[in-house]
């Protein structure tokens, strides 16, 4: 598990001062990114590789609110991956332990040009490292 930390800004509130659903989406951009920057594999060298991600699934619980200048952290785990699928899970977590949002995401690996990798072919270590963290569960 990984735990990426966000604070939730005034520009992610509606006008009840609340994150507004949206972002809690963002910021699972944000813990991904992380965590591919964190295993040596960030979306620059993905990309560099000629692999896109697209995120083919996506649900949210959101379980209570958060606020402006509330710190959430965000631990997120590979849930699972196969040769050209892959998803995470997260849970979100305000600075006082409630949790905020629960979620889970799934992604493909395509080649720029639409074509489904496999990762466990193509990318042997990239795939290693994804498996590693999903055993780690």
């Amino acid at each position: 598990m990984f735990i990426y930390k966000h604070e939730v800004q005034y520009y992610e509130t509606d006008r009840m001062g609340i994150t507004h659903h949206s972002n809690y989406v963002r910021w699972m951009e944000e813990a991904r990114t992380f965590f591919l920057r964190e295993i040596g594999w960030p979306y620059e060298r993905i990309e560099e590789e000629g692999i896109i991600s697209p995120v083919t699934s996506l649900s949210c619980e959101y379980k209570a609110t958060s606020t402006f200048a509330d710190e959430i952290s965000i631990e997120i785990t590979v849930k699972g991956v196969k040769s050209a699928r892959l998803s995470f899970e997260y849970r979100m977590l305000n600075q006082d332990g409630t949790i905020v949002c629960t979620a889970v995401s799934e992604h493909s690996f395509m080649s720029k040009e639409g074509k489904f990798v496999n990762l466990k072919r193509d990318y042997p270590i990239f795939f290693d490292l994804l498996k590693e963290q999903s055993e780690l569960k």
